[in-house]
């Protein structure tokens, strides 16, 4: 789904997404989302999570931003070649605009939060779950800060591709600060492939 999602093979970004699910657990991702739920993605980069939620018949119904100008552009792109009758969009936002209004059944971070100044993390989180309707879901997800080898891997991966030293946000943090807020957990996973090592937990708001 993810190639015919994004056929072109010019294009580093094209490429990266096709193969993207051969390194990371996002099957799994999409299991967690409820059936029909209205999704938020936020750091969606080419909308590689709303697509193929869409193409799986997942959701129909969905809004994704982030702040890269030639990701939004291919996910907009790529947005033309989901199911008809559709309802996802792409925005270029920075986490200091505005969001996206109203509120969602998920809410996806999806190997988001290491990109964010640690001082920014927790605020971050906050807005995110600001935006779950009573009873939603937060999926989150994001390399792990250990084992140190693969650590380290994946900090080299994003030096090279997204010119970025990057600051883990531990899972135990993630958990601790939603469990304070009232969240529940549903399931809570690490997942190895190739050389990455993925942290990923559902939560769920109070009702």
């Amino acid at each position: 789904m993810a190639a015919a999602l994004f056929p072109g093979k010019t294009s580093l970004i094209e490429s990266l997404n096709r193969l993207r699910p051969r390194i990371m657990p996002i099957e799994d991702l999409i299991a967690a989302v409820p059936a029909g739920a209205r999704v938020l993605d936020i750091g969606c980069g080419a909308g590689l999570f709303l697509g193929l939620l869409a193409a799986a018949g997942r959701t129909q119904d969905g809004v994704g931003f982030d702040t890269s100008k030639d990701a939004i552009a291919l996910a907009q792109s790529m947005q033309t070649r989901l199911p008809t009758g559709h309802r996802i969009r792409f925005e270029r936002l920075s986490v200091d605009d505005p969001w996206p209004e109203g509120t969602f059944d998920a809410v996806s971070l999806i190997d988001v939060m290491h990109h964010i100044p640690r001082k920014a993390q927790i605020g971050v989180l906050e807005m995110a779950v600001g935006k779950l309707r009573p009873g939603g879901r937060l999926i989150y997800k994001d390399m792990a800060d250990r084992p140190f080898l693969m650590a380290a891997a994946n900090r080299l991966h994003d030096l090279v591709i997204a010119r970025d030293w990057i600051e883990y946000l531990p899972l135990e943090t993630v958990r601790g600060t939603l469990a304070e807020m009232g969240f529940t957990v549903i399931e809570e996973r690490s997942a190895r492939r190739l050389w990455y090592m993925h942290e990923m937990l559902v939560m769920e708001a109070p009702a």
